[in-house]
């Protein structure tokens, strides 16, 4: 569950601003304020059902947002490669290994 909700809170950083109000409102208080479907109902006074519905419409967004533009994918991968080369320059290894992850970042966008 856990990483369920690191994943959506990434995707809705990214996306965020393609999403309704109403939308990023659901989402940040599910999911950065950790309000309940309960207390989310009662703060805009609709039905539980309806909270419900809407944040898992907007995930099923994100998800497809992600899966077209890959932002969060090409997010990790740079995260990736810069460990990397924190980790050859920690080492002390050459220089062409290090050229090398820098090359594979300048090519991912």
């Amino acid at each position: 569950m856990l990483e369920k909700t690191t994943r959506i809170n990434y995707l809705y950083d990214f996306y965020q601003s393609l999403l309704t109000p109403k939308q990023r409102s659901y989402m940040s208080l599910y999911y950065l304020d950790d309000f309940s479907l309960g207390e989310i109902a009662e703060e805009y006074e609709i039905s539980r059902q309806a909270v419900f519905d809407n944040i898992k419409r907007t995930e099923a967004m994100l998800e497809e947002y992600e899966e077209k533009l890959l932002l969060f994918q090409k997010f990790q991968d740079r995260s990736k490669l810069y460990k990397e080369i924190r980790s050859l320059i920690n080492e002390g290894q050459q220089s062409g290994q290090l050229n090398s992850l820098i090359d594979k970042l300048e090519n991912l966008d």
